[in-house]
């Protein structure tokens, strides 16, 4: 069994676990149950296809799969934090953001914070705002 043999059995090992890792994780994602769990699938989604891609750069012996990957790898972390702010807003929104039965979208959130802050403010504060 030469090295080239293990190479080629190693690829297609992987390449048969990255598949599984990715119908689970599709899995995950259609399953829910709740928006958090979803983002961390489509997070693992996006790594599952990083290891696919790392794997098929191998194979084929191309490297600009590697750059692909990577910019692969950023554009699922800025989706990440993208969607992590999202829970984020929607949490304060659902806890403070009830107004007469409607939610407040983040624009009206984050203007009714703006006015809890100036209705906060000391006489002091609004006589050093006008004098200066």
């Amino acid at each position: 069994m030469s090295a080239q043999d293990v190479l080629d059995m190693s690829i297609n090992i992987a390449l048969v676990l990255l598949s599984l890792a990715f119908l689970l994780t599709i899995i995950r994602i259609v399953k829910g149950p709740t928006l958090p769990d979803r983002i961390l699938g489509l997070d693992m989604l996006v790594g599952a296809a990083i290891g696919y891609i790392a794997v098929i750069g191998v194979k084929t012996g191309y490297t600009l799969y590697v750059d692909i990957a990577i910019a692969l790898g950023l554009v699922g972390f800025l989706a990440t934090v993208a969607f992590a702010r999202f829970i984020l807003v929607r949490g304060q929104a659902d806890e403070g953001g009830m107004e007469d039965g409607h939610e407040l979208d983040a624009d009206a959130m984050i203007d009714h914070k703006i006015g809890e802050l100036g209705a906060n403010a000391t006489p002091a504060d609004n006589q050093e705002k006008q004098g200066s």
